[in-house]
């Protein structure tokens, strides 16, 4: 009885699934294909191994009926990872630069509808709507601005669905947004940060206009800190040449100096280095920069720790660095402890063939994660695996 108990679950389980999105296996090419020969649209996941709400999407809002019987009859459904694979060129393709994305492609390979992040069922479905709809695409919301549409509701969601795709055009939107805009609220507070990505951008003279409405919702040290960071951020993308993958070392020194010490601006360049070289997937230049820089770590903060961690747990194979990201990881805890840096500890003693501490810290994460709401499937696998 116990045997036809647990067959029972695993049925009603597997059943569950099916009713959820049905994503094709296959090659890119040939998932076009089919949606060119029935005539249908494409809807990819485009998502990365390690984002949060990309797994929260898989576990909470693709397996729900309503969400499969909508996807499955009205798209071809593709999962795939754009950090791996031919999801690498997909990436650089339709500009995915956050995680997850969600686009929806004709037959001819053209985007003609995008979204991002996690989303609920509800819009989820309503999203998809939107990308049958010729009149609530993208392609057709940007026409509606261009010729000169200014309803503000209408201008927030059109920034929301480009502001991480196509930063340039977004930052027109939100500039029309705010031209209409007396006095600020917290939401138009948050909008203008999360668009302000350069000191170049319209948006950057609003945000320094503005200063003394968005001081009421961001502390002043904060504002002055966002706003280095703004300008650090444009420093480094003028000194790096994405085509030769090369640093104008002494133009960002020099720039930077503007803001800091030369011992910082040196610091600030090691870093820019450091992320770019992981971005490039130059792994022992991340790897030797990253060493250098957190060689003192003890003023780095938990999340910033774990992150490190996290990326060399990934990334890295030497035993002596791997030590060194134990020793992040285990700071990391230290500070503030969570499911999160508890998780990143299990996978790396695990990785060193520390079973003993991998179990323990597993447990505790998972722990954690069920406190919290967290979703610990990954762990559980991890400590199955033990």
């Amino acid at each position: 009885m116990k045997k036809l108990a647990i067959l029972s679950s695993l049925f009603i389980a597997a059943l569950a699934w099916a009713q959820g999105i049905k994503f094709e296996e296959g090659n890119f090419a040939s998932i076009l294909a089919k949606a060119k020969k029935e005539n249908k649209l494409v809807f990819i996941d485009a998502y990365a191994s390690w984002c949060g709400p990309c797994k929260l999407m898989v576990k909470n809002i693709f397996p729900l009926k309503t969400v499969g019987d909508y996807y499955n009859s009205h798209f071809i459904n593709a999962k795939i990872d754009m950090e791996k694979g031919e999801g690498v060129d997909i990436a650089k393709k339709y500009n995915v630069k956050a995680f997850p994305t969600y686009l929806f492609i004709d037959g001819n390979g053209e985007a003609v509808h995008r979204t991002l992040g996690y989303v609920e069922e509800k819009d989820f479905i309503q999203f998809a709507k939107d990308a049958e709809d010729p009149n609530k695409r993208l392609t057709s919301l940007k026409l509606q601005f261009e010729k000169g549409e200014k309803d503000p509701e209408f201008l927030k969601n059109l920034a929301g669905l480009t502001m991480y795709n196509d930063a340039e055009f977004a930052g027109k939107v939100l500039d029309r947004y705010f031209a209409q805009k007396k006095e600020l609220d917290q939401d138009d507070v948050q909008i203008l940060l999360a668009g302000t990505q350069s000191t170049e951008s319209p948006l950057y003279k609003i945000f320094q206009q503005k200063k003394n409405e968005i001081v009421k919702f961001f502390p002043e040290d904060k504002y002055e800190r966002f706003d280095r960071s703004v300008k650090l951020n444009t420093i480094s993308k003028k000194a790096y040449n994405a085509d030769t993958k090369t640093w104008n070392d002494n133009y960002f020194i020099t720039e930077t100096q503007k803001l800091m010490s030369k011992e910082d601006a040196e610091k600030a360049l090691k870093r820019a280095k450091a992320s770019r070289a992981l971005k490039n997937k130059d792994i022992p230049t991340y790897e030797k920069l990253a060493l250098e820089i957190y060689q003192d770590y003890s003023a780095a903060s938990s999340g910033e720790l774990n992150s490190l961690a996290w990326n060399f747990f990934e990334n890295i194979t030497n035993k002596s660095s791997l030590e060194k990201a134990v020793a992040w990881a285990q700071e990391s805890v230290k500070k503030d402890q969570n499911f999160a840096n508890t998780d990143t500890l299990a996978n790396l003693y695990n990785k060193m063939g520390d079973k003993k501490n991998a179990k323990m810290w597993a447990e505790k994460s998972i722990e954690l994660a069920k406190s919290s709401g967290e979703d610990s499937s990954d762990t559980e696998k991890l400590l199955k695996s033990l």
